[in-house]
């Protein structure tokens, strides 16, 4: 997640130097097993990564929980795992089905975390990380009866209302400020910090509306339904999974700019070495504010109901404006038959959003203040056109959205599969979104195109399966490893979904079985990347509340927490700068430090896909 932090205190109880000693030990002649530290599926694929030098296959023992042996075998030898720096054999003992908690595998002497075979494995994670959205809930309490003692919190920004920066910028450039403050409350602090950003907000709202909608009418449904969820509306008589998803739309809604409003915005592309920004005057009504944040960065630890700080609105850009509209849109769509008044609020603001958008397509994000949030500046918004025309196409039918998808350079698009990473789904990229929700359905698309989607979507799925089998760790992935690269590989998840809905091939599913395992500990370093889960989980993410690894008195993160994990192209804080400094492998380029931001923070569009994946690999069959 590309944004700046302050600087920090230093741990109490430094990791980094344990961290990297671990990862640099892992190819040896003693080897060192790795796998999913959380458990399997008694039908589904199980496999283990050895970090071993040795050359021929080596013998493994499957043992229960009784030290009796389950089953035995070789070692494959894979070779060279690239990302990982080092070489590995596999083992692979999908032929035990029985279930059981507490089996090991061993080879020589070293044996592997203990872990489950159960059919119900993801039930608790899909829960626990859906559970993180009500941790970050903005503007409300955080109970005990819901959370925990341990998480419980007073209110953060209740309420939380604001006005425009300025009138003037960090940089001196004069916007002239705008003529109304905003209620903003409700929404998810975005990530560790206390900012709230439109652009991930929409990402994140849409993958939650997405498994929703692909549970209606079926019987997952139900583990969704009223009281399902630890949230105060569990008794409201609606799905408490479309509750949780309203507490970050009305966010959303409220960050929309009041009819009438004039305002002066820089048209076009102005970023570059100038600072000085050219200001048109434009109706800026229907539009959406980039984000609500704090003035400047508060420090670490700083629970929000103690944020000092003032709260400020960025200006309206054209990226927020269309996430406003895609994903209301699908709000108008998917709450019809849930709440028809709010249905319809939601499809006036989806539809001012895109009329504002392409009557402003040019107006781009510039950060105003100097610090206190990311930046999430983007100058490609043909995906985010692409992905708005087609929430609301599908919402309304209305054959102008459907001329305007069907006239984008993103129409029939999957994400890329050549290795590069292109249209993957991120904050910035969302031309997969609007792809998916038209092939999940039968009647929007004529048939010809349909297909041609469909088949796209299939052939980026293969490409993904066959990146996973070049990968000793099974990771579908040949890309770089960005800033939140875990989230980037949980987002191929759905992708390698729809090819199983399409198609009925069990190998999707197993893909991402596949990607859930490398989250779970079958990566080079052993690491749980998901707090709670494993024998070695993430303990001191970056995030002002669950601060425990700083200060004692707060609480370490909740189960379900997924960290940023590694990332190889940027290392803005101390703590990735001295690994890129010791050359770590792609996979090795993490550590579990408070102090990491650009490894270890969390994020709601990194839980959103977690949590759908989770979900997904609930369903039957299990």
């Amino acid at each position: 997640m590309p944004k700046r932090q302050p600087r920090l205190t230093p741990l109490l109880v430094p990791l980094l130097t344990l961290v990297f000693a671990g990862a640099s030990a892992a190819a040896s002649d003693a080897p060192v097993i790795h796998l999913n530290q959380h458990g399997f599926a008694p039908d589904g694929p199980k496999a283990a990564t050895v970090a071993t030098d040795a050359t021929s296959p080596l013998a493994w023992t499957l043992r229960n929980a009784a030290g009796e042996t389950v089953l035995s075998g070789e070692t494959a030898p894979f070779g060279v795992s690239k990302a990982a720096g080092e070489t590995v054999h596999i083992a692979d003992f999908s032929a035990v089905k029985e279930e059981g908690a507490g089996y090991t595998l061993s080879v020589g002497d070293a044996a592997s975390e203990p872990f489950d075979i159960s059919p119900r494995i993801y039930e608790t994670l899909k829960y626990d990380a859906l559970a993180f959205f009500y941790h970050q809930r903005v503007s409300i309490a955080i109970e005990e009866q819901y959370a925990g003692a341990e998480w419980a919190r007073p209110a953060g920004h209740a309420p939380d209302i604001a006005g425009c920066a300025g009138p003037k910028d960090h940089r001196g450039n004069d916007w002239g400020g705008c003529p109304y403050t905003l209620d903003v409350s409700r929404g998810w602090y975005d990530a560790g910090d206390h900012g709230k950003y439109v652009v991930n907000g929409g990402v994140t709202i849409w993958t939650l509306f997405n498994y929703y909608e692909r549970i209606a009418g079926k019987s997952e449904a139900a583990d969704f339904a009223d009281g399902a969820l630890a949230i105060p509306e569990r008794d409201n008589g609606a799905s408490d999974l479309l509750d949780e998803i309203r507490w970050g739309m009305d966010f959303m809604l409220a960050m929309q700019v009041p009819e009438g409003t004039t305002l002066n915005l820089p048209r076009g592309d102005q970023t570059g070495p100038n600072k000085k920004l050219k200001f048109s005057r434009v109706d800026a009504s229907g539009m959406a504010h980039h984000k609500v944040q704090d003035e400047k960065w508060t420090a670490l630890p700083m629970p929000p109901h103690l944020d000092p700080e003032t709260r400020y609105l960025t200006y309206p850009s054209t990226a927020a404006t269309l996430n406003l509209a895609a994903v209301a849109a699908q709000c108008a769509r998917l709450f019809r038959s849930a709440d028809e008044a709010y249905a319809d609020k939601c499809l006036t603001s989806a539809e001012r959003a895109y009329a504002a958008a392409k009557r402003l397509p040019d107006i781009l994000a510039y950060d105003v203040l100097d610090g206190g949030g990311g930046a999430y500046g983007d100058k490609d918004l043909s995906d985010e056109f692409y992905w708005a025309a087609s929430e609301l196409y599908a919402a309304t039918g209305d054959e102008a959205y459907r001329a305007d998808l069907a006239g984008s350079k993103h129409y029939l698009a999957a994400p890329a599969a050549d290795g590069t990473g292109q249209g993957d789904i991120f904050w910035a990229s969302v031309s997969a979104p609007g792809s998916l929700t038209l092939a999940a359905r039968d009647d929007l698309l004529p048939e010809d195109d349909l297909k041609k989607l469909r088949a796209a979507l299939i052939a980026t799925a293969d490409a993904y399966l066959a990146q996973s089998a070049q990968d000793g760790y099974g990771a579908p992935f040949t890309r770089r490893y960005n800033w939140g690269s875990n989230a980037d590989m949980a987002n191929r998840g759905l992708i390698l979904a729809a090819a199983y809905d399409f198609t009925g091939d069990a190998k999707y599913r197993n893909g991402v079985v596949a990607i859930m395992d490398y989250l779970l500990g079958r990566n080079p370093l052993g690491q749980s990347y998901i707090a709670g889960y494993g024998e070695k989980p993430m303990r001191a993410p970056h995030h002002r509340f669950w601060a425990k690894a700083v200060d004692p008195s707060l609480p370490g993160p909740p189960p379900g927490a997924l960290a940023g994990g590694p990332n190889e192209t940027s290392a803005p804080d101390p703590v990735a700068k001295k690994l890129r400094q010791q050359k770590c492998a792609p996979q090795k380029c993490y550590a579990d430090e408070t102090d990491s931001f650009s490894l270890n923070e969390v994020a709601v569009n990194w839980n959103a896909p977690l949590f759908w994946i989770a979900a997904f690999l609930d369903e039957e069959p299990r």
